[in-house]
């Protein structure tokens, strides 16, 4: 049932000593809060954000025996450059809130557990839609009122692949680092869906054809990771049935390099009178090969992959921006805003009007 009005959350940014730590929910209590009313940890965590980067695991496991079980964990590898280790707890916050005309609302859920043969198929974008269309009924919210749609989805390993053949399936990919891609891909194409930014008929063909770069979604943010089998969700929206002091608004970067859209997004910020709480991006290599009509090197370097070099270019860009490294960067953009450049979600406080 639709509530008539929405649960409205805070979020406390905090760092991280390491994947373990669990110290920053400790601010919890100095926040007023508890455990239970923790919605989603979403952190990022210091491995190398690939197929074994075992430090969002021991992330994951560390903090879901701490919080309620319908809480979701979202934890991206990857602080490469200046980005720091860091925790976003979203939290239940019911106010009251006066003098505020709207408010973030938030709301988790999961999947169902997805087969090895499901990843990065259509089956996957399906189980993704179901569930960001019930969490965005859930919130009240209209589609064009969602900020972010955050998930979390399994990738292949070898034991899964293993699994796969064993049932006489073939996997959507025998390569695990690719299935990293085609897992985002398909949870991306399922949340372009539910938001209704693109057809049926072009999240499914998208999902087939590599070259489909015209369709993508400006709210996306999905990872994938070894540490689960069902897809986290998180949704984030701005409602104006509910009364807080955060909020939050989307673009998109063009490439790597998107000074001005990112400029033009702090602006509107600033223009509100609010102060930006944290920064979420996606971003990845220019597929074509160059940003600008330069030659990049990060689909050809073979000591590093491509996700670590962009995630330290969008990382360094943001946090000067941000005026702080906690900002929270995913590598692998696939259907998550324009080819070479990445979905962006601003979250910021207003002052009491």
């Amino acid at each position: 049932m639709t509530p008539s009005t929405p649960a409205t959350i805070d979020l406390l940014r905090l760092p991280t000593a390491d994947p373990g730590d669990l110290t920053p929910a400790r601010a919890l209590a100095a926040a007023g809060r508890t455990l239970d009313d923790v919605l989603a940890v979403v952190g990022k965590t210091e491995g190398n954000g690939c197929v074994n980067d075992f430090s969002r695991t021991l992330a994951a496991t560390r903090w879901e025996s701490l919080v309620p079980d319908e809480t979701v964990t979202v934890f991206s590898g990857g602080t490469e450059g200046v980005l720091s280790p860091h925790v976003n707890l979203l939290v239940a916050d019911p106010g009251p809130h006066p003098g505020h005309d709207r408010g973030l609302v938030a709301a988790a859920g999961r999947t169902r557990d997805l087969q090895p043969a499901e990843v990065g198929r259509g089956s996957q974008l399906s189980a993704v839609r179901e569930t960001v269309d019930a969490l965005v009924k859930q919130l009240g919210l209209t589609p064009d009122e969602v900020d972010m749609v955050l998930v979390k989805c399994p990738l292949l390993t070898s034991d899964r692949i293993a699994a796969c053949r064993a049932t006489g399936v073939e996997p959507v990919t025998e390569d695990t680092y690719e299935s990293m891609a085609r897992s985002r891909a398909a949870a991306a194409l399922g949340i372009a869906l539910a938001l209704g930014e693109c057809t049926e008929d072009a999240a499914f063909e998208a999902l087939e054809a590599k070259g489909a770069a015209g369709v993508w979604s400006s709210r996306a943010s999905a990872s994938a990771g070894a540490e689960l089998t069902d897809c986290h969700i998180l949704v984030l929206g701005t409602s104006g049935a509910a009364s807080s002091p955060l909020r939050a608004l989307h673009g998109v970067m063009r490439d790597a390099i998107d000074l001005e859209s990112l400029q033009q997004l702090f602006a509107q910020v600033a223009a509100e009178g609010g102060t930006v709480v944290q920064v979420f991006a996606k971003a990845e290599a220019d597929p074509s090969g160059t940003v600008r009509g330069e030659r990049h090197t990060m689909l050809t370097d073979s000591d590093l992959n491509s996700t670590r070099h962009a995630r330290a270019a969008v990382g360094g860009l943001l946090s000067a921006l941000a005026g702080t490294t906690a900002v929270y960067v995913s590598g692998g953009a696939e259907h998550q805003g324009p080819p070479g450049g990445g979905s962006v979600t601003v979250v910021y406080r207003m002052p009491v009007a």
